[in-house]
C-alpha cells in the first residue's frame, strides 16, 4: 500500500490536502530509543515533542529545531511548545461570520509573536488578535494584548472618526489664528490699553480651566460623544456673540465659551487618536497639521477684515465653520460612549478598570504630568504669544504696515507644515531627541527676531519657528500616551491640556503688561527665556514605557 510522505524540509504549505489526510491516516510511530538517518547518512535522535504519535502535521520552524546540525541534542521538555489556542468567543464569532466578510489583521508593533526557541528559519508566526467576552477574558492573563480583527466597514468606521476629529482641530486652529490679525482693530475700536486688551486670553484660559477640572465627570456622566458635541455648540455660540461686535465685557465673555468648547474638543481628540494602537504618531501629526491649516488660513482672512469697518464680520465665517463642525461631530459619534465608537472602528474598548473612581488622585500621584504640564503651558503659551502679538510687534517696530498680518499666517503654516513634513526627521533620530533639536534652533532664530531689525528677515525667521514648534506638541501627546498608564489617559491629558492652556492666557497677558511698561519690544526677551525654560523641562520630563499599575 503506497503511503503519503512528508519531508522533513517540507513546509505546511507546500502540502496537497491529499497527503496531509494521508499523513494523518497513516501516521508513523517513532519510539524514543530509535535513531533515525539524515540524507546524507548521518542519524539524530528525535526530542520527545516528535517520539509520540500525533495526526497533526508540524511547522517547519519546530522540525528544523530538531535538526539542530549534525550533533544530537538532549531530550529537553522545555523546547516543547505549541500554537496559541483560539479563544472559544473567536470561534463562536467565526461561524456566525457572512462568507463575503474580509478579514484584515492589525499591522502593529506586536502584530507577531515569538512563540518559542528555535535555531531554525524562524518562529515568528501571526498572532490573531481579539477582544475575548467577560466569560472567557479570566483565561488570559491581563497582559495580553487584544483587538478586534477589522475589515473594510471597521476601517471607513475610522475614517469618519479621524476626519471629524480634524475638522474639529481646524476649527480650533482657525479661532486661535483670528486673533492676532484683528487684535490692533480691536484695541482700536473699543479704545483699550496693551494690558485690557489682553483680558481676552484671560477669559479664554478660564474656559479652558473649567473645562479641564470638569472633563472627566461630564464624560462619566454623559459618555464622549454627548461632551465633544456640546463643546462643538458651545464654540459655536461664542461664535454669535462676537459677530456684533457689542460692548467689550460681553465680546470677552464670549472667549470663555470658546475656551470651555475648545477644551472639549481638544482633550478627547488628543486622548482619542492618542490611544489608538495603529499609526500613532502618524495620526497626531496629521491631527495637529489640520490644527495648523487652520491657524494658517484665518490670518488671510481676518487681515483683509481688520482694514474694514465691520471688522467682526470675519466671525461670520467662523460662525458657519462652527455649524459645520457641529453637525459632523454629532452625525460621526451620535452621542455614544468612547468604547462604542472604538468598537465601531474595529479596536479594542477601555480596559474594565478604565471608568474607575479615583481618577484624579491617580493622575495627581504621577510626578510626569507636572511636567508634562508645565511644558505644553509654555508650549501653548508661546505660540499664542508669538500668533497674537507678533503682528503688532511688526507694526510697531518693523513698520510693517496692515499687511503684516500675513506674518502670523506665515508663523501657522510653518506649524501646519512642520507637523506632517518633519515626520520622516522625527522617526529617524527619535522623537526625543528631535524635540529638543527644534527647541535650540528655536531660541537661535527668535534671538535673530530681537536682534535684527529687518522686516524680512523677521518674517522668515518667524515662518521658520512655526516650523519647527509643529511637531513639539503632537510628540508631547504621543509620548504622554507611551509613559502614563491608559484608564487615567483621556483624564491626563485634559488636565494637562486644561492646565497648559493657562499659558495661552498668562503669557499673552504678561506681554500686554510688559509692554504697557516697556514696549512692545519686551516681547522677544519673554519669548526667549520661555522657550529656554521650556527646553529645559523637557529634560525633566520621564522618557521610560507607559506604566502597568
Amino acid at each position: 500500500m503506497s503511503v503519503a510522505r512528508l519531508s522533513v524540509e517540507q513546509d505546511v504549505g507546500d502540502v496537497s490536502h491529499a497527503d496531509i489526510a494521508a499523513t494523518g491516516t497513516h501516521t508513523p510511530v517513532f519510539d524514543a530509543e530509535d535513531a533515525v538517518e539524515d540524507r546524507d547518512g548521518t542519524q539524530y535522535d528525535l526530542p520527545s515533542f516528535l517520539s509520540a504519535s500525533t495526526a497533526r502535521v508540524r511547522r517547519r520552524s519546530e522540525l528544523a529545531f530538531a535538526r539542530n546540525g549534525k550533533d544530537k541534542i538532549r531530550d529537553d521538555p522545555t523546547h516543547n511548545f505549541e500554537l496559541p489556542a483560539l479563544s472559544p468567543d473567536v470561534i463562536a464569532r467565526s461561524r456566525q461570520m457572512p462568507p463575503q466578510t474580509q478579514i484584515e489583521l492589525l499591522e502593529q508593533e506586536d502584530a507577531y509573536k515569538e512563540v518559542g526557541p528555535s535555531a531554525g528559519p524562524s518562529s515568528l508566526v501571526p498572532s490573531l488578535h481579539y477582544a475575548p467576552s467577560r466569560a472567557d477574558s479570566a483565561s488570559y492573563p491581563p497582559s495580553t494584548h487584544v483587538a478586534l480583527a477589522r475589515t473594510p466597514a471597521h476601517r471607513r468606521a475610522a475614517h469618519w472618526h479621524f476626519a471629524a476629529y480634524c475638522f474639529a482641530f481646524f476649527l480650533e486652529g482657525w479661532n486661535d489664528g483670528s486673533t492676532g490679525p484683528l487684535l490692533p482693530t480691536i484695541q482700536a475700536f473699543y479704545g483699550l490699553n496693551y494690558a485690557v486688551v489682553s483680558m481676552i486670553f484671560i477669559l479664554n484660559a478660564v474656559g479652558f480651566i473649567i473645562g479641564a477640572g470638569t472633563l472627566v465627570l461630564l464624560v462619566e456622566r454623559f459618555g464622549m460623544g454627548k461632551v465633544v458635541s456640546s463643546g462643538a455648540f458651545l464654540q459655536l455660540l461664542a461664535y454669535v456673540m462676537q459677530v456684533p461686535a457689542g460692548p467689550f465685557p460681553e465680546f470677552a465673555v464670549s472667549f470663555t465659551l470658546a475656551g470651555f468648547g475648545i477644551c472639549m474638543q481638544n482633550a478627547l481628540g488628543n486622548a482619542f487618536v492618542g490611544g489608538q494602537p495603529e499609526n500613532t504618531a502618524t495620526k497626531l501629526g496629521l491631527l495637529h497639521g489640520a490644527y495648523g491649516l487652520g491657524a494658517f488660513a484665518a490670518p488671510l482672512l481676518a487681515t483683509h477684515f481688520s482694514t474694514q469697518t465691520h471688522w467682526s464680520y470675519h466671525y461670520i465665517t467662523s460662525l458657519g465653520l462652527a455649524a459645520v463642525n457641529f453637525a459632523l461631530l454629532t452625525a460621526v459619534f451620535r452621542f455614544r460612549t468612547q468604547d462604542a465608537v472604538m468598537q465601531e472602528a474595529g479596536y479594542e474598548p477601555a480596559p474594565a478598570d478604565a471608568n474607575r473612581g479615583g481618577q484624579y488622585g491617580a493622575i495627581l500621584s504621577i510626578r510626569a504630568v507636572y511636567f508634562l504640564a508645565a511644558f505644553v503651558l509654555i508650549y501653548v503659551g508661546v505660540e499664542v504669544t508669538l500668533g497674537g502679538w507678533i503682528v503688532t510687534f511688526i507694526i510697531r517696530e518693523r513698520a510693517g504696515g496692515p499687511s503684516s498680518g500675513y506674518i502670523s499666517s506665515g508663523f501657522f503654516g510653518g506649524l501646519t507644515v512642520g507637523r506632517i513634513a518633519l515626520l520622516w526627521l522625527n522617526k529617524r533620530i527619535g522623537e526625543t531627541r528631535a524635540l529638543t533639536l527644534y527647541a535650540i534652533l528655536c531660541i537661535a532664530l527668535e534671538v535673530t527676531v530681537w536682534a535684527v531689525p529687518n522686516l524680512l528677515e523677521n518674517a522668515i525667521a518667524v515662518s521658520m519657528i512655526g516650523l519647527l514648534m509643529g511637531p513639539m506638541y503632537p510628540i508631547m501627546v504621543g509620548h504622554t500616551s507611551k509613559i502614563l498608564p491608559r484608564f487615567v489617559l483621556n483624564a491626563a491629558l485634559g488636565l494637562i491640556n486644561g492646565l497648559g492652556q493657562t499659558g495661552s492666557a498668562l503669557l499673552p497677558f504678561l506681554t500686554g503688561v510688559l509692554a504697557s511698561k516697556f514696549g512692545i519690544t519686551s516681547l522677544q526677551p519673554l519669548v526667549v527665556s520661555m522657550m529656554a525654560l521650556m527646553t529645559i523641562i523637557w529634560f525633566a520630563i520621564p522618557k521610560g514605557h507607559r506604566r502597568q499599575e
